[in-house]
């Protein structure tokens, strides 16, 4: 065979490897937008969730669009909550669009009004003339829990729940105050008119929600992406290293090192694992190295090759 001959077979198996590659790369991009779409769309339906069954019947305006919505709602019984969220989140898109531009909005878009649609399928499927039970605290709970919750999945890919996300971002690129504290002012005066309209008791409930929400989604987040970074001392580390790599169908690093008081040689392995994997290696080291040692500790920040990308 020819020189030329062998470099146009090379050439098309290159080609060949190549177009399977990109083949396989397309698969496992549809999915992981797939995946991004659906985690997107449940997070904000929790949230519309709890704006529909627990926020509006108890005017628990805590803040954001849906808290100034419940309000103008009150205001002009006309329109309901959902209608409003539709305006004042198309108003929020357009000062999106005039001091950001499209690019900058990216899903924040996409967000605001779908959580619009989803609040106002929720009132016309699942009407509410009053609150689901009578006790005002339980239903705060679920008023800051679905929502956080809703808020913590979309934080957590990357995307956000539109609203007021868009005047954090206008105040985050044309003035130096401090985002956060701009936002909850505007939050405080929410929560001042409905006590106002609604009463001190609910103006209280409102006041306790503001606060406990930024609390929960933090901890929601936190409990989403939570691993169990794993460290095993141990003078036969064959049978571990198996057990992770095999059973787990995770790595390790591992190292040689010393005991500070016995001066005995040992192996040191690192691990990440999920809670329920970590449990797993506990157990089979109390069974199959009861001298190994082992320290577990909570990480909600694993970055890398099988967990979060950069």
């Amino acid at each position: 065979m020819s020189t030329k001959k062998i470099d146009q077979t090379n050439n098309a198996k290159a080609y060949a490897v190549l177009r399977d590659l990109r083949r396989q790369m397309g698969k496992q991009n549809m999915a992981n937008n797939l995946k991004f779409f659906a985690l997107l769309n449940a997070g904000l339906f929790l949230t519309a969730a709890g704006i529909h069954f627990f926020k509006t019947p108890n005017h628990f305006a805590f803040g954001g669009t849906s808290g100034l919505s419940i309000i103008l709602a009150t205001l002009f019984p006309s329109l309901p909550v959902g209608g409003f969220m539709w305006i004042i989140n198309a108003a929020l898109v357009v000062l999106g669009f005039v001091f950001l531009g499209a690019k900058a909005m990216g899903w924040t878009i996409y967000s605001s009004f779908a959580i619009s649609l989803y609040v106002s399928l929720c009132e016309g499927v699942f009407p509410m003339q009053h609150a689901l039970s009578q006790d005002m605290f339980l239903e705060l709970c679920f008023a800051v829990i679905l929502p956080a919750v809703g808020s913590a999945i979309v934080f957590n890919i990357g995307a956000s729940t539109g609203g007021t996300d868009i005047v954090a971002m206008i105040l985050n690129k044309y003035t130096s105050l401090e985002i956060g504290r701009a936002l909850m002012i505007s939050d405080l005066g929410i929560v001042l008119v409905a006590a106002y309209l609604y009463g001190p008791q609910t103006g209280l409930y409102c006041i306790l929600g503001m606060i406990l929400k930024s609390t929960v989604v933090d901890s929601a987040i936190e409990s989403l992406n939570l691993r169990k970074v794993c460290t095993v001392v141990t003078k036969n580390p064959e049978p571990v290293r198996d057990f992770i790599v095999t059973s787990l169908n995770r790595s390790a690093t591992e190292q040689i090192a010393s005991g500070a008081y016995t001066h005995d040689t040992t192996h040191v392995l690192m691990t990440v694992l999920t809670r329920h994997q970590a449990a797993l290696l506990r157990t089979f080291l109390r069974v199959s190295d009861p001298h190994a040692f082992i320290t577990i500790v909570n990480s909600s920040e694993i970055i890398g090759k099988g967990f979060r990308t950069i």
